[in-house]
């Protein structure tokens, strides 16, 4: 890229809004940088001389591209069986570092991406761009190849979905990890009573290796057993980190990370645990 090219330095100015709204659509930072070169790519290759509004122009693009990608995915992933979370986006909790401070601009939480995976891929397009970035559903129809009042609806649908599925997290992260670090600290102990205070009598617990192979658990004292039998070995090489805008830790009992945990605390107490194992979602980890 030429640096001293208007349109490129356009392009730069809107950068990390774009991977945003791939982030959102996509769960992943690798995919979400992909779609966003894709659009640089077509910028490139493009005439946008009459373009009014370049923002938007891009945005539509990225949509698109993540929209085929979607589908695409959709498709190869319905033989997959267990857990499949999000790429998750890691920072530590010195709050000084901006291009950390910009990966948290672009984070969302584990809990919620986990549900827009369950929706369709038309779905997702619609809610992430109306609600997430306020786009209006006339400029999204084309996308979607339908008119605004179809678009309205696919938005409506999961909206829906959304907040009957995903919780509504503690917002101090403060007291977030206060819960976590007591989690920890049980869970070193091999306390099972202490965990079971922490724990969300619903709680669910997922973990994604890439190999599709184990399914959650759910309720606070099958929670407890798993993590007694087999995340007390990796307890204490736990780091406090923050996980999509949430507190979590990373476990690294060497130089190189083999678990990112995130956890999703509502009322106090632990309502979704998400263990991200698969090495190809830890390799691009920015810490």
């Amino acid at each position: 890229m030429n640096e001293r090219d208007p349109v490129t330095q356009e392009f730069e100015r809107h950068r990390s809004h774009l991977r945003g709204v791939a982030y959102r659509m996509l769960g992943s930072l690798s995919d979400a940088d992909d779609a966003v070169q894709e659009a640089w790519l077509r910028l490139d290759r493009s005439d946008t001389g009459a373009v009014v509004n370049l923002a938007g122009w891009l945005t539509t693009v990225v949509a698109r591209v993540c929209l085929d990608m979607l589908r695409a995915r959709r498709s190869r992933r319905e033989e997959y069986v267990g857990d499949w979370l999000p790429e998750p986006i890691v920072t530590v909790e010195n709050g000084d570092d901006p291009e950390q401070q910009a990966l948290l601009a672009d984070s969302v939480g584990l809990a919620l991406l986990v549900v827009l995976e369950t929706l369709t891929p038309a779905e997702r397009l619609a809610f992430v761009l109306h609600d997430m970035f306020g786009m209006p559903f006339e400029e999204i129809a084309p996308i979607v190849d339908r008119n605004p009042a179809a678009t309205r609806q696919l938005a409506s649908r999961a909206r829906r979905r959304v907040q009957g599925a995903a919780p509504n997290p503690d917002p101090d992260l403060a007291e977030q990890r206060r819960v976590v670090d007591a989690f920890l600290a049980a869970s070193r102990a091999g306390d099972f009573d202490a965990l079971i205070a922490v724990l969300d009598p619903d709680v669910v617990f997922r973990v994604d290796t890439g190999r599709g192979d184990r399914a959650p658990a759910e309720g606070a004292e099958a929670v407890a057993r798993q993590v007694l039998a087999r995340g007390r070995p990796f307890a204490p090489h736990a780091r406090p980190a923050i996980v999509n805008g949430s507190a979590g830790v990373i476990v690294m009992p060497g130089r190189k990370p083999v678990a990112v945990v995130g956890f999703t605390v509502a009322r106090g107490r632990i309502v979704e645990i998400d263990v991200v194992a698969d090495p190809a979602k830890l390799r691009g980890l920015e810490l």
